[in-house]
């Protein structure tokens, strides 16, 4: 994808992924610097323009993940899945009391023990070996 950023006393008003108008002064061609990231200890956050070579820089800048960052994501998604679990037995039960409670029972059991072993993380390398 091409990019085009417009600079105007040296800084970056705008940037688009499309050609901008034609003989509109100050668009330059534009790139984007994504540093390499390790999957789930790190992501992209924010970015800097850098005007001072072409085609303009869009560099962007890297976070690392805490661990208690990464157990929340990870209590959230098994909160999550419980609850895909419950409501579609909720479900079946309105429709025609086919809903299974020992369905929605494991999945608590699931969820509760899965909660536990994340808490109980105290690494990313722990985390990855869940």
């Amino acid at each position: 994808m091409s990019l085009f950023a417009k600079v105007v006393n040296n800084e970056v008003t705008q940037v688009w992924d499309t050609q901008p108008p034609a003989g509109e002064s100050g668009w330059k061609s534009a790139v984007e610097v994504k540093p390499a990231i390790t999957a789930n200890r790190q992501s992209y956050d924010g970015h800097t323009f850098d005007v001072s070579v072409d085609p303009v820089q869009i560099v962007y800048a890297v976070k690392d993940i805490t661990v208690d960052d990464r157990k929340g994501g990870l209590i959230s998604a098994a909160k999550g899945t419980y609850s895909q679990v419950a409501n579609e037995q909720a479900r079946l039960e309105a429709e025609d009391a086919s809903g299974d409670t020992a369905a929605v029972s494991t999945a608590k059991d699931v969820k509760d023990a899965s909660i536990a072993a994340i808490n109980a993380c105290t690494t990313h390398d722990e985390l990855d070996a869940l």
